[in-house]
């Protein structure tokens, strides 16, 4: 699945277009190798993502093509959030 898409279904990024934006700002990692939009994401891979004051870290526990809100918490484990200092 694509990285954008992951991030859209997942609702860590609310629309895929921002996903792409970032992902091609270079603020994305996946296994700590920059990222595009379009980078392939696998159960167990660890997507890092630099927003303006905070890092978050996840890890990918499954994908789907659609999601409920509710289940899309399912998708992915927080390994680690961490708000950047000014």
């Amino acid at each position: 699945m694509r990285l954008d898409k992951f991030l859209k279904i997942s609702r860590i990024i609310k629309r895929r277009t921002i996903a792409k934006e970032i992902a091609d700002k270079g603020r994305i990692q996946v296994n700590h190798k920059l990222a595009k939009s379009s980078t392939s994401v696998k159960v167990g891979d660890v997507i890092t993502i630099m927003f303006g004051n905070k890092t978050l870290e996840v890890k990918v526990l499954d994908l789907k093509d659609t999601t409920k809100k509710d289940e899309a918490k399912n998708l992915y484990e927080i390994i680690s959030e961490i708000k950047n200092q000014d």
